[in-house]
C-alpha cells in the first residue's frame, strides 16, 4: 500500500500537469477551451502549475528517498535479545561454578575418586571466586544469598576429607539443594537447570537430588543392583525471552 501511495504522489501531479496538452491534441485548438483558459488570470495559472511542480518533485524526492520502491513493513525486523538482569561479571562467576558442580556430578556417576577431588576443588575455588557482592544492591536477596553459599562450601570440604563415598554422597546431596536454592535466589537466568532425583539414592524412600544441564542426566548415586534412577523432578527457568538491551 505504502508503495502505491508513492507511486500516485507522482503520478497525480504529473497527470494534472498534462492535462492542457492532452485536451488540445484530442479536441484541437476550440475556441471555447480557448477562451475559457484565456478567461482565468494569468497569476492563477502560474501558481496552479508552480504547484503541481513543487508537488511532483515532492513524490519524486520521497520515493527516491525515502524508500518509495519498497514496504517498510517487508523489512526484517531484529530480533530480540535475550538480555540477563545480572551483569556479565556476576554471571561468567555463577556459570563456573555451575560447570564445576556438572563436572563434579559426572564424576560421581562414574565413581571415579580422583576426578570427584579433582572436581570439588575447582568448585570450591569457583564459590571463592563467585561475585555475590553485586547482590548487595539488594539486602533481600543478598543476606538471604549467604547461608546457601557458605553451606554449599561446607559440603564440598567434607567431599574433600570424607573418606567414605557413602559420605562424599550425602555431601553433594546437601551440596546440590543449597546450590539450588542460590540460584533460585538469585534467578539465575542463562539457562534452563534441571532437579533431577533418585528416589532410593541413599535406600528405600531415601531419595538423592542433583542439578543437572539436560532432563536426561547420569545418576551420581549409583544404585548396587546398577538399575536407571532419576527423574527430573523441576526446571529451575528464569530466562527472559524477548527483552531488548537499552
Amino acid at each position: 500500500m505504502k508503495k502505491i501511495l508513492d507511486i500516485l504522489a507522482i503520478i497525480l501531479p504529473l497527470l494534472l500537469l498534462s492535462l492542457p496538452i492532452f485536451r488540445r491534441v484530442i479536441f484541437g485548438k476550440a475556441k471555447k477551451a480557448e477562451g475559457a483558459v484565456a478567461k482565468q488570470p494569468g497569476l492563477l495559472r502560474v501558481s496552479r502549475t508552480f504547484l503541481l511542480i513543487v508537488l511532483l518533485l515532492i513524490g519524486i524526492l520521497r520515493y527516491l528517498f525515502y524508500g518509495g520502491g519498497s514496504s517498510g513493513s517487508s523489512e526484517p525486523k531484529p530480533e530480540p535479545l535475550s538480555v540477563s538482569k545480572h551483569s556479565s561479571e556476576f554471571n561468567e562467576s555463577l556459570q563456573r561454578v555451575l560447570n564445576a558442580y556438572y563436572s563434579l556430578t559426572d564424576a560421581f556417576s562414574g565413581n571415579d575418586t580422583v576426578a570427584i577431588h579433582s572436581s570439588a576443588v575447582t568448585v570450591k575455588e569457583a564459590f571463592d571466586n563467585f561475585k555475590m557482592d553485586e547482590l548487595k544492591k539488594d539486602s533481600t536477596i543478598y543476606l538471604t544469598a549467604i547461608d546457601p553459599v557458605n553451606n554449599a562450601k561446607a559440603e564440598l570440604e567434607s567431599i574433600l576429607v570424607d573418606p567414605s563415598m557413602d559420605e562424599k554422597r550425602g555431601s553433594l546431596n546437601i551440596l546440590s539443594d543449597n546450590l539450588r536454592n542460590l540460584l533460585v535466589v538469585v534467578k539465575y537466568d542463562l539457562a534452563k537447570v534441571y532437579w533431577q532425583q533418585c528416589d532410593e539414592a541413599f535406600g528405600e524412600d531415601k531419595p538423592g537430588n542433583w542439578l543437572s544441564r539436560s532432563s536426561d542426566s547420569k545418576n551420581p548415586y549409583p544404585l548396587k543392583n546398577n538399575l536407571p534412577c532419576g527423574i527430573a523432578k523441576d526446571t529451575l527457568n528464569y530466562i527472559q525471552p524477548d527483552s531488548i538491551k537499552n
